[in-house]
């Protein structure tokens, strides 16, 4: 909407839900190519049975026709329509979890993300002491966001962690936070104005999983998702240098229709695609679980151009997509 020269009152200002709604339908015939295009129209379809192009031609319409459904669709609606079996959440370490457990069928699990108190340098063996608590509620992952492969005591202590008491760890890293001082200061953190960083060393990440191999003996399952993804080839030939380390999901800003095609290619060509473990979302919202079926149909279509093509076998295809989408991950977590 900023792109387009919305008024910030229309998107972090006092304007209403349905005036932003509006303001929002106007500016959706020039997204063509970008994921909010494709993540609304989705998202109007599948949840809420719209099927016509969202403008300011038809924005009353379907702010009414939305409205309705919203008033029978809550979140175990949304849940049991896309079939989900397992939440991982990202937690504040000293989180009570008390919205977590077996919930109408539903594994809610906490995922251990430490960042914050990393930041306040809680101590260690506070941390410890919280992570075991995670995992005595389930906790199967560890998430770790940061910018560069400059200060590692954290990220070594998290890795020992993770690698002691059989935790998946997720990292996030290449972030270039709050770069519009200006509007930072308007308008707070989270708010758009985070970009990727120019350069990331790769060649410190390598020597960083050297020296906790050396160290331990071993390493935890890693899962890498940078931020620029220039850096996919060299960290997919990491992960090949590496037992247990992986390269995640296109995230955040690659989150596209082009950007889940380079990172499919990328690991293909410079990994092996077989072991990916598929989509992830970061979103806050219920309904982007349709980001997963976004995910799942480049996916398809990246596998199906190689079987029209005659290079691969429909068989291993049909396998490989429920491998990646589905089969992968549960295998990784035991569940």
């Amino acid at each position: 909407m900023r792109l387009c020269g919305v008024d910030e009152a229309y998107i972090t200002g006092d304007k209403s839900f349905k005036e932003k709604f509006l303001k929002y339908a106007e500016i959706m015939p020039k997204l063509i190519g970008n994921p909010l295009y494709y993540w609304t129209h989705m998202e109007l379809n599948e949840i809420f049975g719209i099927r016509k192009s969202l403008n300011s031609d038809t924005a009353e319409e379907i702010w009414e026709s939305a409205n309705k459904v919203l008033k029978t669709v809550g979140v175990q609606a949304l849940l049991a329509k896309f079939k989900v079996e397992y939440i991982a959440t990202t937690d504040d370490p000293f989180s009570t979890l008390e919205n977590h457990g077996d919930i109408n069928g539903v594994k809610v699990r906490p995922t251990f993300r430490p960042d914050a108190c990393f930041a306040k340098k809680v101590s260690k063996k506070a941390l410890e002491e919280r992570l075991d608590y995670f995992i005595s509620r389930g906790c199967k992952i560890a998430d770790h966001g940061f910018d560069d492969f400059e200060n590692t005591e954290n990220l070594e202590w998290l890795i020992e962690k993770c690698y002691e008491k059989g935790i998946l760890l997720q990292l996030h890293f290449g972030t270039f936070r709050n770069v519009n001082t200006r509007a930072f200061e308007r308008i707070g953190r989270d708010a758009g104005f985070d970009v990727f960083r120019d350069t990331i060393s790769t060649d410190k990440f390598a020597e960083l999983l050297d020296k906790m191999l050396k160290k331990l003996g071993g390493l935890p399952h890693i899962v890498v998702y940078p931020l620029n993804d220039a850096y996919l080839r060299p960290l997919a030939t990491i992960s090949g240098a590496f037992k247990n380390v992986l390269v995640g999901a296109a995230w955040w800003f690659n989150d596209t229709v082009c950007g889940i095609k380079r990172q499919l290619e990328t690991v293909s060509e410079y990994a092996v695609l077989g072991t990916n473990l598929g989509m992830l979302t970061d979103s806050r919202s219920f309904s982007s679980y349709v980001r997963f079926d976004f995910y799942r149909r480049i996916l398809a279509s990246f596998i199906a151009e190689k079987v029209d093509k005659g290079e691969y076998d429909e068989k291993n295809a049909l396998a490989l997509a429920k491998d990646i989408a589905y089969g992968n991950i549960k295998e990784m977590l035991g569940l």
